[in-house]
């Protein structure tokens, strides 16, 4: 019988306790030979018939265990195991689900279905039963459009920062801004940008200029130094409006840098980034669509 994916997430931990760097294919065959799945179990195919129902659970269970930070992703496609794993096979010898993946407060700020007060479990079960189908089709979706954001971000970072200012230059344009052509953006010369990294003219005649700034940093945040370096670019410009775009986020002294001023300058953040180019449809495609109906009144009347 093929496991649930809560029932993956101990044997997938274990596969790691080596410590190497796997890949999710490698880990994947793993489980897959601890539960003694058949062929046919391998082959059975999710109700959209574009991924096998073990492969998408044995996926789940990778991303709640990351998401809980018992395990990495060092690079695309890889896992391994890291200390709070480790340690998390000693406190649970027989199973990890998500009822113990909640102490954790990073999984608990990613994961949405957390019980509401009066909603508690009840008989230590698994799953949260008193959650009605469409709050659980809500949470779900959250949490698969968190983890695109994820993998956005991730994808953006690993890219070059000639990448990052030619992004966002075609994300302002897909927002709107200088829509009238698509040569209403320019990047700026890498070399001598002069603290602009490029430009959006809204109108034909370039009477109205939005001046784009982009850093691709990780684990530091912006501070407010290079938020006063923004500003002053765009005082000697001249210029009215800004935004400023980072992968990481901003320090609390960088948010208050643009409080008060006599020009518009906008903070992006990179969840923010991801974001909007979801919504934009920048960088990514639909993968599956569903639609959820409900009874239509109109037609059951007798008038």
């Amino acid at each position: 019988m093929i496991p649930d994916f809560q029932s993956c997430m101990r044997p997938l931990l274990n596969t790691l306790t080596d410590g190497r760097v796997y890949t999710f294919n490698e880990a994947f065959e793993q489980v897959c030979r601890h539960f003694h799945l058949t062929d046919a179990e391998r082959a059975e195919k999710l109700p959209s018939g574009k991924q096998s129902v073990v492969r998408n659970r044995v996926y789940w269970a990778r991303t709640y265990m990351v998401k809980a930070g018992l395990i990495a992703a060092p690079g695309r496609s890889e896992i391994q195991i890291t200390e709070r794993g480790k340690t998390a096979l000693i406190q649970s010898p027989d199973r990890i689900n998500v009822k113990f993946l909640k102490q954790f407060p990073e999984f608990v700020d990613f994961h949405s279905g957390k019980p509401k007060p009066g909603q508690e479990q009840s008989g230590g079960a698994d799953n949260e039963t008193d959650t009605d189908p469409t709050e659980r089709l809500e949470q779900a979706y959250q949490e698969i459009n968190q983890e695109l954001i994820d993998d956005v971000l991730n994808t953006v970072v690993g890219r070059s920062p000639q990448f990052l200012e030619r992004l966002v230059v075609e994300l302002m344009q897909a927002m709107g801004y200088g829509g009238w052509s698509r040569e209403s953006g320019q990047t700026t010369q890498y070399s001598a940008d002069g603290g602009i990294d490029g430009i959006i003219n809204e109108d034909l005649l370039g009477l109205d200029t939005i001046y784009l700034q982009a850093k691709r940093y990780t684990a530091t945040s912006v501070q407010r130094p290079e938020i006063d370096a923004f500003i002053g670019a765009l005082t000697r410009r001249g210029a009215r409006k800004g935004v400023f775009i980072t992968t990481s986020r901003f320090s609390r002294g960088a948010l208050e840098a643009v409080a008060g001023l006599n020009l518009s300058v906008v903070l992006i953040d990179g969840q923010q980034l991801a974001t909007l180019m979801i919504q934009h449809n920048l960088g990514v495609t639909v993968k599956q669509s569903y639609q959820i109906k409900t009874i239509d009144t109109d037609f059951f009347s007798d008038d």
